[in-house]
């Protein structure tokens, strides 16, 4: 199980995931005051709420502090403290619910000039970082369960295939097998015959984008003989695919016009290198978008590490969580449903 307290990236990839922040807030029974949109607890709250002092909280604040302020944490002051005392007094006990209070036996202290005000986000955010708290310890567990039974829920205990769920998946598929046949047919133009050369200039291609060939693909996935690559691709991978493919194919064929006759397949190899580097700087944004939704993805989703990705590994945003796992995405089935007359306009293509 992944290690909240030493990992920023996969802190924020909980924090991102708001199916499973909303699932957390309704089994976690630790009600907020709703005010502009958002639970909030105040700083004693929180440490009652951890099973620890104040100053210990101050302490994650102060080290932590940029973290905090991004998963929503304020200091209340002036006209916004004056407001947010205000809602608090127009609340019945029903509306207060669970809340514990704070000093002078109140929610806010009368006399408070300044409050520091956490959200739903920024509470699970601080449990994340306290490691001196068996409570804490708790709750880390608990939103781990969590992340785990919301994905399953939503996937059916698979996530190998959970790059079809977005909206994006068909299209690029689709262009896809189109320029795989540009690149096949280059191929079986201008190379002599080899039953190697296509997997062997593929490879070149995927090494060329994301570091792996073919097999360590399957081998990070863990697929199956049967199972395809390509279907296990973002949608953004597969473009680059194609772009790849495309522009090496009319690339080969210039090449092969000046050469006059086929190239062995050694000889393909390099002209796949003087392709490389002709597209270096063209490619080189594309490829580090792509490594990094890969190996970013694939770790937050897949729980699979690219090793030679490694370092291209970052938080997975929350447009990323709902374009997978959010009202819009759906499984390829339905997808394909829908778009059922596109496929019919190829086939009579």
């Amino acid at each position: 199980m992944k290690d909240l307290t030493n990992s920023q990236i996969d802190r924020k990839n909980v924090l991102n995931n708001n199916m499973a922040i909303k699932e957390i807030y309704n089994q976690l029974g630790f009600t907020g005051i709703y005010f502009e949109n958002k639970y909030r607890f105040t700083l004693n709250q929180v440490a009652k709420f951890y099973e620890v002092d104040t100053r210990t909280i101050e302490r994650i604040l102060q080290d932590n502090n940029h973290e905090l302020q991004d998963a929503g944490y304020e200091i209340f002051r002036g006209v916004k403290l004056k407001m947010f005392k205000d809602f608090i007094n127009q609340l019945t006990d029903i509306d207060v619910g669970q809340l514990m209070p704070d000093n002078d036996n109140e929610l806010v202290g009368k006399r408070a000039t300044s409050l520091s005000v956490f959200t739903f986000k920024t509470l699970l955010n601080i449990g994340m970082l306290l490691q001196t708290s068996e409570k804490a310890k708790e709750v880390r567990t608990f939103m781990l369960n969590v992340v785990i039974d919301v994905l399953n829920k939503k996937l059916g205990g698979s996530t190998k295939f959970i790059n079809q769920r977005e909206e994006e998946f068909v299209p690029a598929a689709i262009r896809e097998i189109n320029y795989r046949k540009e690149f096949t047919n280059a191929v079986d133009l201008c190379i002599t015959s080899n039953k190697f050369k296509y997997g062997q200039l593929t490879d070149k291609i995927y090494k060329s984008i994301f570091k792996e060939n073919a097999k360590e693909y399957r081998k990070v996935l863990d697929l199956k003989t049967k199972e395809s690559v390509r279907a296990t691709m973002y949608s953004e991978v597969l473009d680059l695919i194609s772009s790849y493919e495309n522009g090496f194919a009319e690339f080969l064929k210039d090449q092969f016009e000046l050469n006059k006759k086929q190239f062995s397949l050694s000889e393909a190899h390099e002209v796949f290198s003087n392709f490389e580097k002709l597209t270096n700087k063209i490619y080189e944004p594309l490829r580090e978008k792509a490594r990094s939704l890969m190996a970013s993805r694939d770790m937050a989703f897949r729980d699979a590490l690219h090793e030679k990705l490694k370092d291209y590994v970052s938080t997975v945003s929350t447009e990323d969580f709902n374009k997978f796992l959010g009202e819009k995405s759906q499984a390829l089935e339905e997808r394909l449903k829908e778009n059922i007359d596109v496929f019919k306009r190829l086939k009579d293509r």
